[in-house]
């Protein structure tokens, strides 16, 4: 059996911050994108999130790029990526005070 006690809500939540918004180059984490994630007892990892916009045109390659950073965790076994759309997005209140003064938004 594989050990899945790596795949806390941190551990993921720190591997997805190397996924960047291919639009705004920033991570997605620090973009606030990603509304939670969990982990069964199985390695199944569930990862809700939001885009920029309904509209967004790279949601498609976002949940590919998270599946496939998610799926190299040791004791991953599956991804569902959801797409979500409440709460909206709205970087003055999720995103990273980084990313606030990137986006020049305070």
């Amino acid at each position: 059996m594989v050990e899945v006690a790596n795949l806390s809500e941190e551990a993921i939540m720190e591997e997805l911050k190397g996924v960047e918004d291919p639009e705004l180059r920033m991570s997605i984490v620090e973009l606030g994108l990603v509304y939670g994630v969990e982990a069964d007892d199985e390695g199944m990892v569930t990862v809700d999130m939001t885009l920029t916009s309904p509209a967004c045109p790279v949601g498609p390659m976002l949940q590919g790029m998270i599946f496939h950073k998610v799926m190299q965790m040791d004791g991953v076994e599956d991804v569902e990526v959801n797409l979500v759309w409440a709460p909206p997005w709205d970087p003055k209140t999720m995103a990273s005070d980084e990313v606030k003064m990137a986006l020049g938004i305070w």
